[in-house]
C-alpha cells in the first residue's frame, strides 16, 4: 500500500514541478502545476492518522479546486473584457477567502463541509462559464477538454470536500489526482502549441529523470521497510527523501543557478555564461522540427515575435524559438561564415528583431514620448535596455541617461496594462517587418 501511495505522490509532485518550471511566466502553467503540488501533499497526507494531520490533508486537498479557478482566468484570451477584473477578484477575494473557508471546515467538519464544498467550487464554475463563452466561437480539442475535464474534477472534489462514506478515500483521491494530471498535460500542450515549441521530448526527458530518482532513492527506503515494517517514521521518510530526489531532478536548473550563487558569488559574468549554457541546453529538446512559419497566419506568427521578443535578453530562451527557421537567419549565418550551432542562430535573431526594432524609432532624437514614439519605447527599453518599471525595488544601475528619462516617463505615467497593450500592438508590427524582410 505504501509503494501505491507513494507512486501516486511522485507523479502529481513532478508534474507540479515540471509544469511550474517550464514556463515560471505562463501563469496558466504557474498555477496548474501548483495545484497538483499541493494535491501531492495531500496524498502525501493521507495515510497518515490524526486529527492535525487530517485538517492539512483536507485543506490541501481542497486547494486545487480554487487554484484551478485561477488556471482556467489565465486561459481566457487576452482581449477577453472580463479577463482583468475575474483575475483581480480571484487573486484579492476568492483565494483568500476559499482558503479561511477550508481552515474553518477541516477543523470545524460536519455542517461546514456542504457549505465549503458549494464556496470552493462556486469559482471554479464561474471561470469555467467564462472559458467557454470566450471560446464559444473556436473551442480547440484543448479547450474542451480542460472544459469535460474539469467537470469530472469538480464532481471529484466534491466527494472529498463532502466525505460521503460510501467510497474509500484513496479512490476518491486517485480519481481526482488523474483528472488534475489531464488537465495539466492539457495545459502543458496549450502553452507548447502557442509557444510553438515541442513538448514529448522535454516531458519524456524529465519523466525518465524523475523516475529513476524515485526508484534509486525511494527503493533503498523500501527495501528498510521490508526489513523493519512500516512505521510512521519510515513512512515519513519515504515520501521526504523520494519528493527532495524528484524536486532536485526536475528542477535541476533551479538548483544548479542557486549553487552558482553561491559558489561564484564574485565573479558575475562566470555565472551569467553558466545560465547562458545551460538555458540553451534545456531549450534544446523544446525546438519544434515540425513547425512551417510560411503556413502560420499573421496572428500566430506576431505571437511568436512576442514571446521572442520577450526573451529578448536571454540567448539561451531564444534557442526554442520557431524563428531560428527563418529564412533571413540562415542568410546571415552563411554570409558571416558562422556555424549552424543553436546560439548562433538565436545570436542572428536576436541582431535581426534589434534592427525591426529601431525601424519604429523616430528620425532625430533619442527619446521622445508622443504617440510616434509609443512602439519604439515599448519595446526597446523594457526588451533591449532591460528596464522594469513596475518592480517595487528596480535596479537602475549600469542605465545611461536616455534609458533613465524612459523608466520615470513608463514609471508615472503609462499603466502597466497600457504598456502591454502596446507591446502586443508594437509586436505584430515588427511581425510584419520580419515576413516582408524575409519574404
Amino acid at each position: 500500500m505504501l509503494v501505491l501511495a507513494v507512486a501516486a505522490f511522485s507523479v502529481a509532485w513532478w508534474l507540479g514541478l515540471y509544469l511550474a518550471g517550464r514556463d515560471p511566466a505562463d501563469a496558466a502553467m504557474r498555477r496548474a502545476g501548483l495545484g497538483l503540488v499541493s494535491y501531492a501533499v495531500a496524498l502525501a497526507l493521507a495515510p497518515f492518522d490524526g486529527s492535525v494531520v487530517e485538517a492539512f490533508g483536507y485543506v490541501f486537498a481542497g486547494l486545487p479546486a480554487l487554484i484551478w479557478a485561477g488556471v482556467l482566468l489565465a486561459l481566457l484570451p487576452d482581449e477577453s473584457a472580463w479577463r482583468a477584473p475575474a483575475e483581480r477578484w480571484w487573486r484579492f477575494v476568492v483565494l483568500p477567502l476559499g482558503v479561511a473557508e477550508l481552515v474553518v471546515a477541516a477543523v470545524v467538519g460536519g455542517r461546514w463541509e456542504p457549505l465549503t464544498a458549494v464556496l470552493v467550487l462556486a469559482p471554479l464554475a464561474g471561470a469555467l462559464v467564462l472559458l467557454v463563452r470566450s471560446r464559444s466561437v473556436a473551442l480547440g480539442l484543448p479547450h474542451g477538454v480542460v472544459v469535460l475535464a474539469t467537470l469530472l474534477f469538480a464532481l471529484g472534489a466534491v466527494a472529498v470536500l463532502v466525505p460521503l462514506g460510501w467510497l474509500p478515500l484513496g479512490v476518491v483521491l486517485a480519481a481526482v489526482g488523474v483528472d488534475l494530471v489531464v488537465l495539466g498535460v492539457v495545459v502543458a500542450v496549450t502553452n507548447a502549441l502557442e509557444a510553438g515549441e515541442a513538448l514529448g521530448a522535454d516531458l519524456r526527458r524529465s519523466a525518465v529523470g524523475a523516475l529513476l530518482a524515485a526508484v534509486v532513492f525511494g527503493g533503498q527506503v523500501g527495501l528498510v521497510s521490508l526489513a523493519s515494517g512500516s512505521g510512521d517514521g519510515l513512512r515519513a521518510l519515504a515520501f521526504g527523501v523520494v519528493g527532495a530526489a524528484i524536486a532536485v531532478v526536475t528542477l535541476a536548473s533551479v538548483v544548479q543557478a542557486a549553487v552558482d550563487r553561491l559558489a561564484f558569488a564574485g565573479t558575475p559574468a562566470l555565472r551569467s555564461s553558466r545560465a547562458e549554457l545551460r538555458d540553451a541546453s534545456d531549450a534544446l529538446p523544446r525546438r519544434s522540427s515540425r513547425h512551417e512559419l510560411d503556413d502560420l497566419d499573421d496572428e500566430a506568427f506576431a505571437r511568436l515575435v512576442r514571446d521572442a521578443l520577450r526573451h529578448y535578453g536571454d540567448l539561451g530562451k531564444l534557442v526554442s524559438s520557431p524563428l531560428l527557421a527563418l529564412p533571413a537567419v540562415s542568410a546571415r549565418l552563411a554570409s558571416s561564415g558562422r556555424g549552424e550551432q543553436p546560439l548562433d542562430r538565436a545570436a542572428e535573431l536576436k541582431a535581426l528583431l534589434l534592427e525591426s526594432i529601431e525601424r519604429l524609432r523616430p528620425r532625430d532624437a533619442d527619446f521622445g514620448t508622443s504617440e510616434e514614439w509609443r512602439y519604439f519605447n515599448a519595446l526597446y527599453f523594457p526588451y533591449v535596455a532591460g528596464i522594469r518599471p513596475y518592480r517595487r525595488q528596480p535596479d537602475l544601475s549600469g542605465l545611461d541617461e536616455t534609458s533613465r528619462r524612459a523608466f520615470d516617463w513608463l514609471r508615472r505615467y503609462v499603466p502597466e496594462r497600457t504598456l502591454y497593450n502596446w507591446q502586443n500592438a508594437a509586436a505584430r508590427v515588427v511581425a510584419e517587418d520580419l515576413r516582408a524582410r524575409t519574404g
